[in-house]
This record gives structure tokens, C-alpha cells and sequence, in this order.
């Protein structure tokens, strides 16, 4: 039985991926296996992608709405597009989280020309300039390319002292964050280099779905008790991650979302957090 990827590429249906899969959602062993039993006579051959994904992402809501947000991370992450605005207010949020000071969207001046940081950090002797590549495509890859070129940009940045949160600094260290997969080559050329990546699947054990499981910073769009409306009003109202909704649930009513619901909003919130699920 073969499945069309959304590249248009067919590729043999893994039981074992799918099981994997659902298995990250946070369900338990016996939740799994009711839902793969669920979806499994549904499966034909050529079905695409998409199709599968929406089969068990059903499912799984039937179960519980925080196996589907979790399960829905990497579609989630895409709507934080169409251009990655607020992929790249995702990014500084998830550094923020973890101690760091960080702003989007900053012009420097480098030794030759000047560039756009898209997140600029800083946290005790590390100050960090990011690049963030978006992609609307959930199969992209991003090409050796990328790297090679941010390589070129972090050292046209570095030795150059920069004024940012109250004090002068050097960058210490570049980072290449996307969405997106890394080609083989990409990969390669960040080992040799000794660059920071992060991507969806890479590195392993601290990409950027494990990061998301292990520290809890879920983007807002996760929420499946959101309409599409909702989660643009509240973007627009920075409110970026889920852990900023638990924290400040008045932003519901500022986007007037009635009562009832906004009782299973938070409860799909709180049940996505306080139950972190660990990756090896």
C-alpha cells in the first residue's frame, strides 16, 4: 500500500511510523492502538498525506483535544506564517523561556554591508544573532545553501561591538532555526563548521519538536478549541505561545470569545502543558 506525500511522492504506509506518531500525541499505549484500529480500515492505497494526518488527528480529538493540539505541532507551526512574522516571535519566545532577553527584526551594520537579524538574544556571556527560514511546505527541505550563506553573514556581524539591552556586545554564536527539514548536505556543512541548526527533526533529541514536548513552549495555533479567527486575533495581541494564554486568559475576552468556550479553551491549554511529554 503506497501514500502520496505532499511533494506528490509515493512511498510505501508505514504502520510503525503512524503508530510512532500517534504514540507522540501523549495518548497512551491502549489509546493508540484503539485509535490506530480506528483509522486503519479507512487507509487505501494511494491515500495522501493529508488524509492520514486528518484521519488520526479526528481520532485523537475524539480522546482528548491536547492529544490532538500536541499531534497538530508541525501543521501548527505553519500557521504561523503565510511569511513566518510570527514564526520568528515564536522563536524568541521559546529562547525567552529559557532565560533569554530577545528581540525580533533588528538591522546591523556589518564590517561590509548591512543585514536583518531576525532574532537577536542575549543571556549572560551569550548573545546570539538568529536567522529563521519558514516554509509553508510541510516536506521542504532547506538546501546547503542556507548555512553556507548565514555562515557568510555571521562573519560579516562578528568583531563588531552592538548596543543591545542596555549594554555593548559581540555575537558569540550564529543560529539557523526553521520549520523545515535540513538536506543532508545542510547537516554536513553545520557539523564541519560546528553551526548551531535546529529544525523540525534536527538535532536529534533537541530539535524542535523535541524542544517543544520537553519544555512545553507550544505555539497558540496548536489549540483545535480555536477558530482560525481566533488564533490570528491572538497572535495579533502577542499572544504566542499557549503557556501565555494560561498565564494572561483575560486576552480571551479581549478577543471576545464567550464563556463556554473559553472554559474549553483553557482546559485544552492546561491539559497540553501539565502533561510535558519527554523525548530520548
Amino acid at each position: 500500500m503506497l501514500v502520496k506525500k505532499y511533494s506528490g511522492e509515493l512511498v510505501p504506509f508505514d504502520e510503525s511510523a503512524l503508530r510512532r506518531s500517534l504514540t507522540r500525541s501523549g495518548a497512551s499505549d491502549k489509546e493508540v492502538e484503539m485509535v490506530y484500529q480506528s483509522i486503519k480500515d479507512a487507509v487505501y492505497d494511494g491515500i495522501t498525506t493529508r488524509e492520514l494526518y486528518e484521519l488520526a488527528f479526528a481520532a485523537l480529538k475524539s480522546k482528548k483535544n491536547s492529544y490532538a493540539a500536541r499531534y497538530s505541532l508541525k501543521k501548527a507551526l505553519r500557521e504561523l506564517g503565510p511569511e513566518g512574522f510570527y514564526f520568528e516571535k515564536w522563536v524568541a519566545r521559546m529562547f525567552q523561556e529559557d532565560g533569554f532577553e530577545a528581540i525580533t527584526g533588528q538591522t546591523v551594520q556589518g564590517h561590509a554591508v548591512s543585514h536583518e537579524i531576525d532574532v537577536v538574544a542575549l543571556k549572560d556571556d551569550t548573545f546570539l544573532a538568529m536567522e529563521c527560514k519558514f516554509r509553508n511546505d510541510a516536506d521542504a527541505k532547506i538546501s546547503v545553501t542556507t548555512p553556507m550563506y548565514f555562515k557568510s553573514r555571521f562573519e560579516d556581524i562578528s568583531g563588531i561591538d552592538y548596543n543591545f539591552f542596555n549594554q555593548k556586545r559581540q555575537f558569540t554564536a550564529g543560529w539557523l532555526v526553521t520549520n523545515a527539514y535540513l538536506t543532508s548536505d545542510s547537516i554536513d556543512f553545520g557539523r564541519y563548521y560546528k553551526m548551531n541548526l535546529l529544525s523540525w527533526d534536527y538535532p536529534r533529541g533537541s530539535s524542535i519538536k523535541a524542544r517543544v514536548d520537553n519544555n512545553g513552549e507550544y505555539p497558540v495555533t496548536c489549540l483545535t478549541t480555536l477558530t482560525q479567527q481566533d488564533k490570528v486575533m491572538l497572535l495579533k495581541n502577542q499572544c504566542i505561545l499557549v503557556k501565555d494564554l494560561i498565564r494572561d486568559p483575560k486576552v480571551l475576552d479581549r478577543i471576545q470569545v464567550a464563556g463556554n468556550k473559553k472554559d474549553s479553551i483553557l482546559q485544552e491549554a492546561n491539559e497540553l502543558i501539565n502533561s510535558p511529554l519527554n523525548h530520548e
